[in-house]
């Protein structure tokens, strides 16, 4: 299975953890939560429910539409709460090191009901943000803004830069 779509995978059951959805409902929901600029395509989101229905994940019923179309209802299973739960538990890697996929964990971490896991997973964040790092290297140095003549790149590094402490001080607040 490709990252995105276990990405797309945490998502719907992470906002079907707050109770059934219709599939558009679902959809507008992660749209929002991804951002434009990475929009959810049918293609991808039907695949992926019908992935989760099949591993037993997810229900789905089928409920009198507004017209003569019937509505799915989906909703998330003891086995999908279970999975959930694993998924947000065990997030690492590329789950804790890329923004865009961390920022999922992030929105349903609260469903951990054990604030030392949730707590181990901004741990492991927090350390990753402490490692030094840099989108431009000179030599084996990390490149600073101070460093770089180029202002696209200065600003690109003085964003990351700034973003960074303030994830850090966040972090370092909730974790005591």
């Amino acid at each position: 299975m490709c990252e995105s779509s276990s990405m797309l995978e945490l998502a719907i059951l992470g906002f079907l953890a707050d109770g059934p959805l219709h599939g558009y409902q679902l959809r507008r929901r992660i749209a929002h939560l991804s951002g434009h600029a990475r929009p959810v395509s049918d293609g991808s989101l039907y695949p992926a429910i019908n992935r989760l229905v099949n591993a037993g994940l997810l229900d789905r019923r089928a409920e009198p539409g507004a017209s003569a179309a019937q509505r799915h209802v989906l909703s998330m299973t003891a086995d999908g709460r279970t999975e959930l739960l694993r998924r947000l538990r065990d997030a690492d890697g590329l789950d804790i090191s890329d923004s865009t996929r961390y920022f999922t964990v992030l929105a349903f971490l609260s469903q951990l009901p054990d604030t030392a896991d949730q707590h181990a997973v901004l741990r492991r964040r927090l350390e990753f943000l402490q490692q030094p790092a840099s989108f431009f290297h000179d030599g084996e140095r990390p490149l600073r803004a101070e460093d770089t003549g180029d202002p696209y790149r200065r600003g690109m590094l003085t964003i990351a830069r700034a973003t960074s402490h303030a994830e850090r001080t966040w972090l370092r607040e909730v974790l005591g």
